[in-house]
């Protein structure tokens, strides 16, 4: 028993703010049937229910057919829902159980009525419970409109029902209130839950999709850098390998000076092309922070950030703590349930220190970095990883440039540290020291540059053909 236990309270933590809500929703859709049947149905056998043998026998009957009726009603709650929100039609036939066992209750409320088996209130108790069951299904798969002449219909049926068992006067006219009643509250509670559910549905698929979009918008941007960093450098160097294969045709030792130059070129691109996977050009510290405050309060996640803004600070350093940044606000999304996240920069006359601390779910430092491709986090290429593909100097990854290990990697090019984990006070923190007396990160060659060297290798290239 205690393993089931843990298994559901570590299957509810696991779930999503928006997942918990959901299945909350459902389990009360479930529960509410139970509930009026147990007060509505039970209440009458304490003092309204005559004590004799057949009243006594058609009131059990009538307690079992709704007992089934909620056995049902439980089983069309996840079909009904589905189909409310568009996501599954709901079959039709799975109707039939609930119509007919409405039709058998109403039977049973009539016989009862007949025999005067029940006093007035009990009855009218009875006869407002009788349709719940059925309309808690239905009221998700008809419109409005639509739920509210069925729901005159069958107050017009109990009616004539129970008219037709011989209630007559003031209880006969306090059945149709009655019956309305039950039937305007089930309108009243669960269309307004289901329909909210199916906003925050809706405004959960739209962050989806706007985070695919800007994955996309990431990418494409990505594929111009580094358009912009090879397209005139690999030109160059064809070009100047051209040209010393002229020069070298006629023995001129001027090839030699021209490989020369395609050498640097080409280390030059290798170069740039690291600096453009390593998102360098594109970092900025306090762009990162506004934005990771207001997705963690769209989220619903109170957030602050404090200290210093870090407007003084080096391009190196700032592009560094971006990411961090960065990777932390994806990070507390995605692996925790917090309800505050406090962002920190302090700067001191020897070092840079950024804190982000939340409280929410605990994470170890492995499982934090581990989910941060797909949003770019650890990186700007081509697939959101952050790896470079230049580890044949050292200077790269094993391909696993995202997350914590590529943060570390960052912040060791500066001399700096990451250090991440569950802190004494039932915190998660993370906190990266970068020194401020650290290495600087190197400036490529510009494609004006390329641009240059192109035309003048073009035009010394032309030369030597003529």
């Amino acid at each position: 028993m205690l393993t089931h236990v843990r298994g559901w309270r570590r299957g509810w933590q696991e779930r999503s703010k928006l997942e918990r809500i959901d299945l909350y929703t459902r389990l009360t859709m479930s529960v509410i049937p139970w509930i009026f049947t147990l007060s509505w149905q039970l209440a009458p056998f304490a003092s309204e229910i005559r004590r004799a043998p057949l009243p006594m026998a058609l009131a059990l009957a009538l307690l079992v057919v709704c007992v089934a009726q909620c056995v049902v009603s439980n089983r069309n709650v996840r079909p009904s829902y589905a189909d409310y929100h568009g996501t599954a039609a709901f079959p039709r036939r799975r109707m039939m159980a609930p119509l007919a066992l409405l039709l058998v209750a109403l039977g049973l409320l009539a016989a009862l009525a007949a025999v005067d088996g029940v006093g007035p209130p009990g009855l009218l108790m009875m006869a407002m419970n009788v349709p719940l069951a059925l309309a808690m299904t239905q009221v998700l798969l008809v419109p409005v409109r639509t739920f509210l002449v069925q729901s005159l219909a069958l107050t017009a049926l109990t009616t004539g029902a129970l008219a037709a068992a011989g209630v007559r006067g003031g209880v006969l006219a306090g059945v149709v209130p009655a019956t309305l009643f039950g039937c305007v509250l089930v309108l009243v509670s669960f269309r307004p839950s289901a329909w909210s559910l199916s906003v925050m549905w809706q405004a959960e698929e739209a962050r989806d999709v706007q985070a695919r979009l800007a994955v996309a918008e990431e990418r494409l941007r990505f594929g111009r850098d580094l358009h912009d960093v090879l397209g005139r450098n690999l030109a160059v160097i064809a070009l100047k390998s051209e040209l010393a294969m002229e020069l070298a045709r006629r023995g001129r030792p001027e090839a030699v000076d021209q490989m020369v130059e395609v050498q640097r070129i080409a280390r030059s691109s290798q170069q740039e092309v690291r600096d453009v996977v390593r998102g360098y050009r594109e970092a900025d510290l306090s762009t990162e922070l506004a934005g990771a405050k207001g997705v963690l309060q769209a989220a619903g996640i109170a957030c602050a950030v404090v200290g210093d803004s870090g407007a003084e600070l080096a391009a190196p350093v700032q592009a560094a703590l971006g990411w961090v940044v960065r990777e932390a606000a994806t990070n507390v999304l995605r692996h925790g349930d917090p309800r505050r996240c406090t962002i920190r920069l302090t700067t001191a006359a020897d070092e840079v220190v950024l804190y982000v601390e939340n409280d929410g779910a605990p994470m170890t430092p492995a499982s934090a970095g581990s989910g941060s491709g797909e949003h770019g986090s650890g990186g700007s290429g081509t697939d959101g990883s952050g790896t470079d593909g230049s580890g044949s100097d050292g200077s790269g990854t094993d391909g696993s440039g995202s997350g914590l290990p590529g943060l570390r990697e960052r912040l060791g090019s500066l001399d700096g540290s990451l250090d991440a984990g569950t802190a004494g006070d039932g915190l998660f923190r993370l906190t990266a020291r970068i020194p401020r007396t650290g290495r600087t990160a190197r400036t490529p060659r510009t494609a004006h540059t390329a641009h240059t060297s192109h035309t003048e290798t073009r035009a010394a290239l032309l030369e030597e053909r003529r």
